[in-house]
């Protein structure tokens, strides 16, 4: 996937992007760190672990469609205000080869920005023996909001 050149709207987009992902709880439960933030471009990572298996020990597309989607959704969020949040409204999932490997790259890229709407395309990889296998792909519609700052429970 050839990234596109955008500019963010917000100077301090990868602090903002950081900061939201060091929040979220979900990726901290699968053991995911965010290794790269470009503008329009995410890239998460993960280590295989026995409790995010399926039953024949390949990592769950369940795990591996959560961290492709906070991919996706990072990648847009880059792009937008400094003052905007994003949620997925909609993604699409093919999974291509079972999820085996050592490790996960899931790689978010926006396709096009918008001022509400943005779409996303997300490529997940496993790397095993240090060779990367493409094992997935995932088209992802996000919204921008403003005005929130999110549910607190």
């Amino acid at each position: 996937m050839a990234a596109a050149r955008f500019d963010p709207q917000d100077p301090g987009f990868a602090e903002r992007v950081r900061a939201s992902f060091d929040r979220q709880g979900a990726m901290h439960t699968i053991g995911a760190t965010l290794t790269s933030v470009e503008p329009g471009s995410v890239v998460i990572e993960l280590p295989w672990s026995a409790g995010l298996t399926q039953q024949h020990g390949f990592l769950h597309a369940g795990m591996v469609a959560t961290a492709l989607d906070s991919a996706c959704g990072y990648a847009g969020s880059s792009l937008m205000a400094a003052d905007a949040g994003v949620l997925t409204i909609e993604y699409k999932i093919n999974l291509l080869a079972p999820a085996r490997g050592q490790r996960f790259r899931m790689v978010g890229e926006v396709l096009k920005p918008g001022r509400t709407i943005t779409v996303a395309e997300g490529r997940a990889y496993a790397i095993d023996d240090g060779r990367e296998k493409l094992i997935a792909t995932m088209h992802c519609t996000l919204m921008a909001i403003t005005g929130r700052d999110g549910i607190r429970h």
